[in-house]
């Protein structure tokens, strides 16, 4: 069960406020803005999810994306000396290789 609702581009995590008596989730990744939602039913939460970033969208000439596509990693000093060694092994750079591993352990799920 993913508690993930996507739409144009954007997600965030839905959980469930105990005190409020509803469902609730903000957009995560953005600096600049904050974008929030909520509902008491699975129906209410996803209108208002997407209502939220339709009007998000409208009202910026520049939105912000969750991810830029770049970050900093901190492996550790072992670690990192063998990813590096096997780059170059492989004749690609370090950051093909971390990406390739990325993409390789998304695929199992």
């Amino acid at each position: 069960m993913s508690n993930i609702m996507k739409y144009k581009g954007y997600w965030a995590e839905v959980k469930y406020s105990d005190e409020d008596e509803c469902f609730c989730g903000v957009i995560e990744g953005l600096k600049n803005d904050s974008i929030s939602f909520e509902g008491t039913t699975v129906k209410e939460l996803k209108k208002d999810f997407k209502d939220a970033i339709d009007h998000y969208l409208e009202n910026n000439e520049n939105p912000e994306k969750q991810c830029k596509g770049s970050l900093n990693v901190r492996l550790g000093v072992e670690l990192h000396n063998k990813a590096r060694i096997r780059s170059v092994q492989e004749n690609i750079s370090i950051n093909e290789l971390i990406k390739n591993a990325v993409a390789l352990y998304l695929q199992k799920n």
